[in-house]
Formats: structure tokens, sequence, C-alpha cells
């Protein structure tokens, strides 16, 4: 994924929002991107232009060689929002095949992947099930398993922890570093926890407060296994203090 200058301008009633502006960022493939930044200072709209449910109104803005609506046809990123936004009255594996059903899938492919995808995020057993049966940490399981049921091969994730408590966010980092560990994917994801950002992360985008514009890029030096308790270690807390003063600069320079 590359972004070239992009901005981004919404039209309201009470004149222009600058949600993006001058955005330059190249993502390589198989990297863990967390986007980190003030509210509204425009990171999940930059990951809705990823995938083309926002317009960037200057710039170009590539995902795998393609403009992202010509990528959204091509199935190429699976897409993770905040809530599961799983349906009651289908079960798990019902919620999971649905994109599948619309896509065309055969009846025994669906099953397949279904049941493949659960394994990866550790629901194997639940398909039976409902959503009001399952908790808000296997809800949001379930949502990353239909996101990764038509195999693409990037996933991007708009704070699909940040509702839940911190034990079971914990656990779920974990998984989500296991998962990537397993499928390779690309990984694009939001978040407003420095912690979550810099656990999960190859790289940190830190972003300014709107129009939201990129105030630094940090390499993460931490090995790609991760224990929980590495983010007591002297090499996360110096990765967590320059984001945290990233975060600094965007504010002053807003003020």
């Amino acid at each position: 994924m590359t972004a070239d200058a992009v901005d981004l301008t919404f039209q309201t009633a009470d004149g222009p929002v600058h949600a993006l502006k001058g955005v330059d960022l190249t993502i390589n493939r198989g990297e863990f991107v967390s986007f980190i930044g003030p509210s509204g200072c425009g990171k999940t709209t930059f990951l809705r232009a990823i995938a083309a449910l926002e317009t960037p109104t200057g710039g170009s803005l590539t995902v795998n060689g393609m403009t992202p609506d010509q990528a959204r046809r091509a199935r190429a990123y699976g897409y993770v929002f905040q809530a599961p936004g799983l349906y009651p009255w289908r079960t798990i594996a019902g919620n999971i095949a649905l994109p599948l059903e619309i896509m065309g899938f055969s009846k025994a492919d669906r099953r397949e992947r279904v049941e493949r995808v659960l394994g990866l995020v550790e629901l194997d057993g639940f398909g039976g099930k409902y959503p009001w049966q399952l908790s808000g940490g296997m809800q949001q399981r379930a949502s990353i398993a239909r996101a990764l049921a038509f195999d693409a091969d990037i996933l991007l994730m708009d704070e699909p922890f940040g509702a839940l408590d911190e034990i079971v966010r914990d656990r779920l980092n974990e998984a989500l570093l296991d998962l990537w560990a397993k499928t390779g994917k690309t990984i694009g994801f939001v978040t407003h926890s420095i912690p979550e950002a810099v656990y999960l992360s190859t790289r940190i985008v830190v972003m300014s407060p709107r129009p939201g514009r990129i105030t630094d890029v940090i390499e993460s030096t931490l090995p790609r296994e991760r224990p929980l308790d590495i983010r007591d270690t002297p090499e996360f807390i110096a990765i967590a203090h320059r984001v945290r003063e990233g975060l600094r600069a965007g504010h002053a320079d807003e003020a």
C-alpha cells in the first residue's frame, strides 16, 4: 500500500473539514502497522480510504498496485470494525459465511473456510452458537474470522479491542500476534493505546490532530515473538516514550 501526498476533505453544512493533509506512507507486504493519534486525527479516515470507504480529494493511494476501489472488487482486504457487527439471528458460522455466500463460494468451500478460520481465532466448536451466547471478546474474534474467511492479503482493523476490558484485550493482543505469525497477512491497525501499538507493531505511525498528518514513523526493534511481559523491558518503554513524544509534538504543532 502506498500513499503519496494524500489529502481528504469532507464538505459539510458548516464548511469543509480537513481530515487528512499530505499523508505519505508505504506499507510493505507482511508488515504490522499501527496508527495512533488523538480522536479526530484522521487515522480511521485513512484506514477507510485504503478500504475505498472514503475517497481522497488529493494525492494518490494504491493498494497492491490497484486503486482502493479495484482492490475492494478484487477482495484484497478484510475489514474489522470497532464493534463486531454480527447478525443476532445467524449463528457464528453463519455470520462468518455471509460474505462468502455473497461472493458465490460453494457450500462445501464455505464450510471448509469457516472451520479453518474458527480454528485460527480459537473458536473451534462455537460455530453453532449465536452471538448473544458469546462474550464480547469472543464476538470480536468471530468478527476477525469473518474478515479472514475469503483469505485476503490485507487485514484492516479499526480499534477492534477498544471496548474490551484490559484482561480480555491483553489476551486478544496475544492471539492477534499469533494469528499474524501463522498467516503472514499485512495488517493496518488503528488504536488509541500506546502499549497496544508498541506491543503489536513492526511500525507505528503517529498522527497529529486534524488535519491529520504523520508526525513520526517508528520502526520497532522488538523481536517478532513477544510475551506480554516484554512490556516491562527498557526497550519497550523507550519505544512507548518515543510514541508519546510524537503525540505531544503533534499537539504542540497545533498550538
